[in-house]
């Protein structure tokens, strides 16, 4: 292929077409797929039985280490998952953003993130419990300091994070994604405000995370079928992410969804040290277990934390793999055998395969899970 030197090979991988593939990489770049067996190099892996994706993306996490509740170490939610970027959702906002930019210097997962409107951040969990705390001077400079970072602004809507002002910081986070033109990730939870307050507020290329949530204040009827207001959602171009976490995500909700016809977007994990010790989230091979288990193809599960994730981040190489281009790859395994999934509210269901991260393969080396 032109470049000096020997290539790694991780043979024997399998991608989500069915075709097994030898994978050599040179430098951190591809530099061939070639049949099983015909790649040329030196054999770093023999991957018999396993799968290969492009790197597991996780559009919603909390990877602030020194934050509490909500906060994590980089890479412990990232590579050493199999999830090869991160975006976090909000932990920042005006006054530590800067600081967050420079410490994902230092990890090897990729990251992302959402800018809390809140100058505090996750500091407090009522963060938008004083308007003035939304500064359109500090939002808008943060969002000019660092273009590539910042990927949207971040608005938790529910009713313990905005006390009595009600959809009021939705309203200003609407005028701030239109003077910053970037988009929102909307959290929904439990009233007030009511959720379709919320709906009204969001345009096309905006993320309402939670979407299968249990709670009252939801996205279906008691009956199962959607809001009207997450139809016209859906249809404008509103992007549905699962936003697992602790208390937002309902197998009862998801069966109404899939049922409905409601598309799956995004799965994400909204992890966090908490939920990743003591569950119900553990890991991103976890989160999309529950899909598998739900009657989703292996192929649209793992469509939604790679092409889907990488297109919304406008990253479409974040989602490919092919020749020429960085290695970023995730090595996983669908295994037989009895696994317990538990959701957010407690609902425990045994499935009889489950999804297991083996490694990734980032910045040139192999990093096993």
């Amino acid at each position: 292929m032109g470049r000096v030197g020997t290539a790694t090979v991780l043979r024997n991988l399998q991608l989500m077409n069915g075709q097994t593939v030898d994978i050599a990489v040179q430098e951190g770049i591809i530099t061939d797929i070639a049949p099983a067996g015909h790649a040329e190099g030196v054999t770093e892996l023999d991957g018999s039985g396993w799968y290969v994706s492009s790197g597991w993306i996780d559009l919603h996490v909390h990877a602030v280490p020194e934050l509490h509740p909500y906060g994590d170490e980089i890479d412990e939610i990232g590579v050493k998952h199999g999830v090869t970027t991160l975006v976090d959702a909000g932990s920042c906002g005006s006054e530590r953003i800067g600081a967050f930019y420079a410490e994902t210097a230092r990890a090897v997962t990729k990251v992302f993130a959402f800018l809390n409107i809140s100058q505090i951040g996750l500091q407090r969990t009522d963060e938008l419990s004083q308007l003035e705390w939304i500064n359109r001077d500090k939002v808008v400079q943060a969002a000019a300091d660092y273009p590539e970072f910042i990927v949207g602004l971040k608005a938790r809507i529910s009713q313990s994070v905005v006390k009595e002002n009600g959809i009021l910081p939705l309203k200003q986070a609407r005028a701030l994604s239109e003077e910053t033109k970037l988009p929102l990730m909307v959290h929904i939870g439990s009233a007030p405000p009511a959720i379709g307050e919320v709906l009204e507020l969001l345009a096309a290329g905006d993320i309402i995370t939670h979407y299968l949530n249990g709670k009252s204040n939801n996205l279906f009827h008691e009956d199962g079928q959607p809001l009207q207001g997450l139809r016209n959602a859906v249809q404008q171009g509103v992007h549905l992410d699962v936003g697992h976490g602790t208390a937002s995500f309902s197998f009862r909700t998801a069966e109404q969804a899939k049922a409905a016809g409601i598309g799956l977007d995004t799965i994400s994990t909204d992890i966090y040290r908490g939920n990743r010790l003591n569950g119900p989230v553990y890991s991103m091979s976890n989160v999309l277990s529950k899909f598998l288990y739900l009657g989703y193809s292996l192929e649209e599960v793992i469509h939604a934390v790679t092409r889907s994730a990488a297109a919304w981040l406008k990253k479409p190489e974040l989602g490919e793999i092919r020749v020429g281009q960085q290695a970023n790859l995730t090595l996983f395994t669908v295994a037989e055998g009895r696994q317990e999934l538990t959701d957010s509210e407690g609902d425990v269901r045994v499935a009889d395969r489950y999804i297991e991260a083996k490694g990734v393969f980032v910045s040139g080396s192999l990093i096993t899970c």
